[in-house]
């Protein structure tokens, strides 16, 4: 059987990374034939060498100097800037697209994506939280393939069954670095403790979302979109042991739920391998060594950024668009010192305040919204200093 040919967006991210692990465990399986990343020449040079990869992109353009760039052959094609990184989704030789994007940047890439036909196995949640409504009706059960754990746990345990027997989704939430912290005591945290996630090593953006639980929020508007549920009816539960990534609940009253270790190369292998599930080397779960497992409701007055995103989501259309940029502009603030943790959730509030939502009509009036958002939440944070 041939094998699978993909494109890595995000190749040098976390998720990148950790997609290359999988490709080195089944190097029979997979074939990578491009890559992308931000501006990191170094690790996406040595990667396109380990495994023979021919068009490689670089958001940033000005590393199109890099001196690492002259190790590779001559018959490797280089772009640069961002419709390079988008490019790569329409090579005729990739099969599927792995988008690991961090940010609002991989909506365009993934919309490209499923509208060429191709799979495409979703790691950038903010293609849905701000494009869902255009990219869903271009998308199906057999070509869009979440790598979220949760997800993922979901796009699982609905394998099978009827769509219109699904009750409810439950989103399962470690809980993050600062479970159990008072409001008060958030504001005073530094980077460097958010940056610490108790179970996860992801990147720093999705790690700070994780410590304000706006990457649940995110979530749960990703899941509505994914599998056609209510907002009211996808909800968040703490669980420290991270190992029941996500349960689903039927209307005959069942509940099914996955588990695994907390390791993203697990779903990342999933979305590969589907339909078939492929041998792994990776850690199983010791059942008979659990322990207890712990659920609890999230704290939504400390934690505001949940109930924002659960607002943005009841109202639709451009709302989840300005939520994502201010809080990409106020995690970035956070990361570099310049506001508090809690000035997070209070320039999501302000920009939802401050822009009404308008149904969604194309990629250029999202990018347009997009730039708007995030200019009106810097002025917001600047006041704030």
């Amino acid at each position: 059987m041939k094998p699978l040919s993909i494109a890595v967006l995000g190749a040098t991210g976390s998720i990148g990374r950790q997609t290359l692990d999988v490709v080195r465990m089944h190097p029979d399986q997979v074939t990578i034939v491009a890559l992308a990343a931000g501006r990191q020449v170094e690790p996406c040079v040595q990667a396109a060498l380990e495994f023979g990869v021919t068009h490689l992109a670089f958001g940033d353009s000005s590393v199109r100097d890099a001196t690492a760039l002259t190790q590779l052959p001559d018959t490797v094609d280089i772009g640069f800037g961002p419709d390079a990184v988008t490019a790569l989704t329409q090579l005729e030789e990739v099969d599927l697209v792995l988008n690991a994007l961090s940010g609002a940047a991989g909506l365009r890439a993934s919309y490209d994506t499923v509208a060429a036909g191709k799979k495409l196995a979703l790691a950038n949640k903010e293609s849905l939280v701000v494009g869902g409504d255009l990219i869903m009706p271009l998308a199906t059960r057999e070509t869009l393939l979440p790598v979220d754990s949760e997800h993922s746990a979901i796009f699982q345990c609905l394998i099978g069954e009827d769509a219109a027997a699904l009750r409810s989704i439950w989103l399962t939430a470690s809980g993050g670095p600062f479970l159990g912290k008072t409001r008060e005591e958030l504001h005073e945290v530094t980077p460097q403790q958010a940056l610490a996630h108790p179970t996860w090593s992801m990147g720093p953006k999705v790690t700070v979302d994780s410590a304000t639980l706006m990457n649940k929020g995110l979530e749960v508007l990703e899941a509505s979109h994914l599998f056609g549920a209510d907002i009211d009816d996808v909800h968040v539960v703490i669980h420290p042991q991270s190992c029941v990534h996500s349960l689903v609940a039927f209307t005959d009253g069942s509940v099914k739920a996955q588990l695994a270790v907390p390791d993203m190369r697990l779903p990342i292998q999933f979305a590969l391998s589907y339909p078939g599930r492929w041998d792994t080397t990776l850690d199983m779960l010791d059942i008979a060594n659990l322990g207890s497992l712990e659920f609890a409701e999230p704290d939504c007055d400390t934690f505001r950024c949940l109930p924002l995103a659960m607002q943005a989501g009841h109202a639709g259309g451009t709302a989840p668009c300005v939520m994502n940029a201010a809080d990409e502009v106020a995690v970035a603030a956070f990361l570099a010192g310049d506001c508090s943790l809690t000035d997070i959730d209070a320039c999501v509030e302000d920009a939802l305040g401050a822009f009404n939502a308008e149904p969604v009509s194309s990629i250029e009036q999202l990018e347009g919204i997009d730039a708007r958002a995030r200019a009106h939440a810097q002025d917001f944070l600047d006041g704030r200093r």
